[in-house]
């Protein structure tokens, strides 16, 4: 990229809409928009100051549209440029032919993730909080904002900037005894090198911890609900997402395809699938269905058993289970809750009846024509999915790169540690010293390399 154009983009998602915002930025953005936006009531343009007026194509003098144009001197923008934002109709067509009087005029389109690119390069962001901005517009739950705001302001940046002095504090300290070993510089005793270090690594063990629960807050889960035909799967995601969104009937094989929506509980987006009821049949159609319920079942993290409670376990029922418990064996780290379900009829089959067809499994009972158990099977789904609740008031990781450079981070200050209490010389305690530090630079930017920055913003919508 040429980081001396001025780029163009429009900032609002396809589609109409009442506003839509075309964006610039770059040294030419005030004399290219100027060219192309006749404000209402001419004069001398400030910063930060929105201007009423009609967009106009230079060439002839046409009418685009009327507008709202904004100007942001740099360096207080976004971008830490000069930035110009018009505030059109929010119609496909006058969008595009916006952009492309910017474009004649001597913008170049931007590309994904470009303009927050250069707010990092230009020094308005961290890697880390660059990265929160993609994680903000796509954020599926309340919590998952609420992390992703925090990030945004800097909360892990400042979490780990401090981590990473204390490192290069400790590596100072050890290179200056190594370097002026002959003028007297006291030297750093092993032990409180290892202490020191062991502190470093409880701090990060701690923030390691978080991982866990911010990625399935940020990611979310995928669920799926199984078991028999005609056991209440359908009318239960219709209950969770408070909506008619899947069809119901007492008609058993309703259902013949798999069905997905993105539900919000705890904090935690649940993409949960409802699935045609595994059972034989010789319906073609219906066979397709069951084979596509399989393969979402293999695919869940998290699998819902629904079980009718209004009659005993049937052999279709034992069918399921078992294909549950292969799904189990096959991964360990998949949760499992039972729902038994319809307890608005006459009971036969109670909690007790069912706990010992899936090992350490939870069991509700639900109904899910009055929604009476939805908010204790909610709760249990939370329950076994965050085993400790979601983190309060600490910074929490939510990246899966973010992730990986803590872990690299962490095995780097653990060979230093190691070379403490082996008690070897101060050269092998720095080695793992500044690969902790180059880690930690490598998530909020200071030793991020141009192959990571396009991988990053590459995965940005163009125009922010």
């Amino acid at each position: 990229m040429d980081f001396e154009d001025t780029i163009a983009a429009v900032a609002t998602p396809p589609g109409e809409g009442a506003i839509g915002i075309v964006r610039l930025s770059g040294s030419q953005s005030l004399p290219i928009g100027k060219r192309c936006f006749r404000r209402q009531k001419p004069g001398k343009w400030q910063s930060h100051r929105a201007y009423v007026g009609l967009v106009c194509d230079p060439a002839n003098n046409e009418r685009v549209d009327q507008a709202l144009c904004t100007y942001m001197r740099r360096p207080h923008s976004y971008t830490g440029e000069d930035v110009v934002e018009f505030s059109c109709h929010g119609s496909p067509a006058v969008l595009r032919w916006m952009l492309a009087l910017l474009v004649a005029q001597g913008a170049r389109l931007a590309r994904p993730g470009e303009f927050t690119l250069r707010a990092f390069l230009n020094g308005k962001l961290d890697l880390a909080q660059a990265e929160a901005v993609i994680d903000v517009v796509r954020a599926r739950s309340g919590k998952g904002l609420s992390f992703a705001l925090d990030q945004l302001d800097g909360r892990l940046s400042r979490h780990v900037q401090q981590l990473r002095q204390e490192v290069l504090g400790l590596l100072a300290r050890l290179e200056a005894n190594i370097d002026f070993s002959e003028d007297d510089v006291p030297a750093v005793p092993a032990h409180e090198v290892e202490a020191t270090l062991a502190d470093m690594l409880s701090a990060l063990d701690q923030l390691l911890a978080t991982a866990q629960s911010g990625a399935l807050v940020r990611d979310g889960v995928p669920a799926v609900l199984v078991g028999r035909p005609n056991v209440g799967k359908s009318s239960l995601l219709n209950a969770f997402l408070s909506a008619d969104r899947a069809i119901v009937t007492d008609i058993p094989g309703t259902t013949r395809d798999v069905l997905e929506e993105t539900v919000d509980v705890d904090g935690i987006p649940l993409v949960l699938a409802d699935t045609a009821g595994i059972a034989a049949t010789q319906d073609v159609v219906e066979q397709l269905g069951v084979e596509r319920s399989r393969a979402s079942l293999a695919a869940a993290r998290l699998i819902i058993l629904v079980l009718d409670s209004s009659m005993p376990l049937q052999p279709a029922d034992h069918d399921v289970i078992a294909e549950v418990n292969s799904a189990r064996a096959a991964d360990p780290d998949r949760r499992t809750i039972i729902a038994l379900n319809k307890a608005d009829k006459a009971r036969v089959l109670f909690p007790n009846d069912v706990q010992h067809v899936l090992d350490g499994t939870p069991v509700v009972q639900t109904s899910a024509v009055t929604n009476d158990g939805l908010e204790a099977l909610c709760a249990g789904i939370s329950e076994i999915l965050l085993r400790g609740g979601l983190p309060a008031d600490s910074a929490v990781v939510t990246s899966l790169r973010h992730q990986e450079v803590l872990q690299e981070a962490r095995a780097a200050l653990m060979e230093a540690r190691q070379a403490a209490v082996d008690d070897l010389p101060a050269d092998f305690v720095c080695i793992g010293l500044r690969a902790a530090v180059s880690a930690f630079g490598e998530l909020t930017g200071e030793s991020a390399t141009e192959d990571l920055l396009d991988r990053i913003f590459g995965e940005f919508c163009i125009g922010k």
